[in-house]
């Protein structure tokens, strides 16, 4: 088991009624690859982190948590977030598992799965619930030395270019950005996937390695891609499970016990509130983007059709890599889906 700062677990002696009581000062580093403005992060600083505070300090307040932050990749970048909680670089972290195909598939599967829902807060709720609940998913986060807390997804994918398009002829020869597995989703279009992150976007669309990236409006408006890919075009790809926010699973497990809870109980708040925050700021990033010039189209019925039909079976490489569990998590999740209302418009889990 790694080493950790609990603040040495020093001991402060507090007067509280004429007596001392002692409160340990809990020293824990938390960090990501993007910065405060990103939705993910803006999660972790504005919700998590006060509410593991707010909720020791009604539980007696005999610990208290002294936050020590490495945001916007001052400690580390995109390509290396799952490394940085696992081996812990810090403690708590935003781990992007869209970028870990290899390494943690299994949380991939709504990747190979699009056009199943636009809803952000059902991916949340279903995410929070199967990496809790369902042993493949949560035994994949502890294979990889980790702990998840609390789901983190973006509202539906759409394009952002410098084109727009009326219809999959306008995606020929095309080169858009598409990060990790998200590639899958252009596969037969004749656009051409290049990898990327919401903080690469900007430069590569500036700088022609791109003409536009699939990105969705919660993470263009921040970054200010917009400016460079003036074209939306609404597609509805759907709404991801990206990752999570993560602890390192030998710091997490070597915690007091009521902190433990603590972080599990602000996690769950953390959810609510990403879902919200995503939810009111999609609808006006699309408000101040259009103030700035961007234009948006909708893509025509029978050529969303003419995509998602067209689409090969995407699912077929990731179950040969997953195997029986991804078989179970691909049936949870489309149960889960379906149960709760959704009905999304391929049918991935056919057959199973």
């Amino acid at each position: 088991m790694r080493t950790y700062t609990l603040g040495a677990l020093s001991a402060v002696a507090l007067l509280t009624g004429g007596m001392a009581a002692a409160q340990q000062q809990i020293t824990v580093n938390i960090g990501s690859s993007h910065p405060e403005a990103n939705i993910w992060v803006y999660a972790m600083k504005n919700t998590f982190q006060p509410e593991v505070n707010r909720i020791l300090a009604e539980n007696g307040n005999e610990y208290q948590v002294n936050w020590v932050e490495a945001y916007a990749g001052t400690l580390y970048k995109f390509t290396d977030t799952r490394e940085a909680v696992m081996d812990g670089i810090v403690d708590v972290g935003m781990v992007g598992t869209v970028w870990e195909g290899a390494n943690m598939p299994l949380q991939n599967v709504t990747y190979f799965t699009p056009f199943a829902t636009e809803d952000h807060k059902m991916i949340i709720e279903i995410f929070d619930d199967l990496s809790e609940n369902l042993p493949e998913l949560r035994d994949s986060w502890a294979e990889n030395g980790m702990v998840h807390l609390s789901s983190l997804i973006t509202d539906s994918y759409d394009i952002y270019a410098t084109f727009p398009v009326a219809s999959m002829e306008d995606l020929q020869n095309r080169k858009l950005n598409a990060p990790g597995t998200s590639a899958n989703w252009l596969r037969n279009t004749g656009a051409t996937p290049v990898d990327g992150a919401l903080t690469t976007y900007y430069t590569n669309i500036q700088t022609g390695v791109t003409e536009g990236t699939l990105s969705f409006a919660s993470g263009i408006l921040p970054t200010r891609v917009y400016e460079v890919a003036p074209e939306l075009t609404r597609v509805g790809i759907g709404s991801m499970y990206f990752g999570g926010i993560a602890a390192n699973k030998d710091f997490f497990d070597g915690l007091p016990e009521p902190v433990r809870a603590a972080m599990k109980e602000a996690a769950a708040a953390t959810s609510i509130a990403h879902g919200d925050y995503v939810a009111d700021l999609a609808a006006r990033a699309l408000d101040e983007m259009q103030a700035a010039g961007l234009t948006i189209h909708e893509l025509p019925a029978e050529e969303k059709a003419k995509w998602v039909e067209g689409l090969p079976n995407i699912i077929e490489p990731w179950l040969e890599q997953t195997g029986d569990a991804g078989k179970v998590v691909l049936k949870a999740y489309f149960d889960a889906l379906r149960e709760r209302g959704a009905t999304p418009l391929r049918s991935w889990d056919e057959g199973l």
